[in-house]
């Protein structure tokens, strides 16, 4: 049985392994675009180095969409993986949020561009690191699941926490904000931005929880 259960789920099915291995390769990519374009915005502001991160994470998610709907295609038309094609679907999808999620980020910067005080940046990179690392600790499951399901949980646990840890960095840094002497208007601006990154690792975590589901399904 242990043995069965370090099988990938691929078996002959290369083409298919190769093109989730990219997707996957994409998303962590852009957890690291992402992490340098929020250091780079802190740092210097909506300049044209966080603009060129920002269209890097844009073509990464297109690139990644296409790469999601030849996946599909693929588990439909040829009828791969069938006993698993359901939850490798929800799997993928679930996954491109988190592409989403990346980009609808830096574009709300881009657009928005909020003044965030000095004070304010230390928290706002730590909440970026925590998310960024909920994100890579997902993609570490998501290749476990397809190659040595016995990793999933291990890596699982690291999402969990790596999202507990931002909501205790984002509360923090709300609190602060909002007992701060700016003007109304500007704390709920900042607040907003404090979101646009807590959402990462929250969705992180609801795909952990997922793929915990998943796991448990091929080990019975």
């Amino acid at each position: 049985m242990e043995l069965t259960r370090k099988i990938s789920i691929f078996g002959r099915t290369r083409a298919l392994e190769g093109e989730i291995d990219d997707f996957l390769d994409k998303l962590s990519q852009c957890s690291l675009l992402f992490k340098i374009a929020i250091k780079v915005y802190l740092k210097e502001g909506c300049t044209d180095d966080f603009e060129s991160r920002l269209q890097d994470v844009n073509k990464m998610e297109s690139d990644a969409d296409r790469l999601r709907r030849t996946i599909e295609t693929k588990l439909y038309a040829q009828t791969l993986i069938p006993d698993s094609r359901g939850d490798v679907l929800g799997l993928i999808e679930n996954l491109d949020r988190l592409l989403n999620l990346y980009e609808g980020a830096l574009w709300a910067f881009f657009i928005e561009k909020p003044d965030i005080p000095e004070i304010f940046h230390n928290d706002f990179e730590t909440l970026t690191d925590m998310a960024t690392q909920s994100v890579d600790s997902l993609v570490l499951a998501a290749r476990g699941f397809f190659r040595n399901i016995e990793t999933v949980n291990d890596h699982n646990h690291k999402v969990m926490f790596f999202e507990k840890e931002a909501d205790k960095v984002s509360t923090k840094l709300k609190q602060a904000i909002f007992g701060s002497d700016l003007e109304l208007s500007r704390r709920t601006h900042l607040r907003n931005f404090v979101e646009h990154i807590d959402n990462i690792p929250d969705w992180a975590e609801d795909v952990a929880d997922r793929l915990a589901i998943y796991t448990i399904k091929r080990t019975i």
